[in-house]
């Protein structure tokens, strides 16, 4: 027995020190995010070997440190459209991009919008017109899941007022335009559908209340919960479908960052593409 304890508290120094390293990787990617930064030069950070902790930031963060690397830039690049008037390229190589065409190319796969477009729709909607367009986001979404392919309840932690965006994925990630989604304002059940045959992933993240679009865009993480679902959704139409529960919770340092704009691409079918 006693051997047994020695173990699992072995096991649990060994977990806590792993992630210490990667949360500090995390930060110093933060703060470097304009400079190259190899997976050697993380390893040292970490006092790891390349290999190894290629593996235990993986496992702790569900992405490869390079991809997670990107999305950090790709979050700076989001708050630089919205905040500042640099250009496209001027914000393109002040987070580190060589290559305006690669950055245009991560950004509107992660993100779902291209930079320019990114730009113009949030440029386009008045704070005033948030709640409208989320009352009528929703109508639109409760009317396509009439015949749910999948469903589920979203549990919070301390059950609260706010938007809740609900998406599904092909990845583990949330990143580009979901497969499907659906909105609530409360903690509850949920369904999406329908959706083709697949293998997906629910993702919720749960906003406060907010009238400013920037709270959505950039949401401040001490604010912010999120969640995954317990389990993979499966959809098969000959077979109906298990529930996927996903639990709410505060957003730690090894969350990849929410990239994909939701606002925005619901935008879209209320303010048109401008050309973009």
């Amino acid at each position: 027995m006693q051997a047994k304890s020695v173990l699992s508290n072995s096991r649990d120094d060994t977990v806590a020190a792993h992630r210490q390293a990667v949360e500090r990787v995390i930060l110093t990617m933060r703060e470097r995010l304009d400079e190259p930064m190899s997976l050697q030069d993380m390893g040292d950070i970490a006092f790891l070997s390349p290999f190894h902790f290629n593996r235990v930031f993986h496992q702790m963060t569900g992405l490869p440190p390079a991809q997670f690397l990107y999305a950090l830039r790709l979050e700076a690049a989001k708050r630089l459209l919205l905040t500042t008037s640099l250009s496209v390229t001027e914000v393109c190589y002040e987070v580190g991009y060589n290559s305006v065409g690669t950055f245009t190319y991560r950004f509107t796969q992660l993100v779902g919008l291209s930079p320019r477009h990114f730009r113009f729709l949030a440029q386009k909607i008045d704070d005033s017109l948030l709640e409208s367009l989320f009352v009528e986001g929703a109508a639109i979404f409760k009317n396509a899941s009439l015949s749910p392919c999948v469903a589920g309840r979203v549990i919070a932690p301390k059950p609260a007022a706010g938007l809740i965006f609900i998406g599904l994925f092909p990845t583990f990630i949330p990143q580009s335009r979901p497969v499907g989604g659906t909105l609530l304002t409360w903690p509850g059940s949920y369904s999406i559908g329908p959706v083709i045959d697949g293998r997906y992933y629910v993702f919720a993240a749960a906003f406060p209340p907010a009238k400013d679009l920037l709270a959505y865009l950039l949401p401040d993480a001490a604010s912010l919960l999120v969640g995954v679902g317990k389990r993979p959704a499966v959809v098969r139409k000959e077979l109906p479908g298990e529930p996927v529960d996903v639990i709410l919770r505060p957003v730690q340092i090894t969350d990849p960052p929410i990239l994909i704009a939701l606002p925005l691409l619901l935008a879209e079918a209320f303010v048109g593409d401008g050309g973009y």
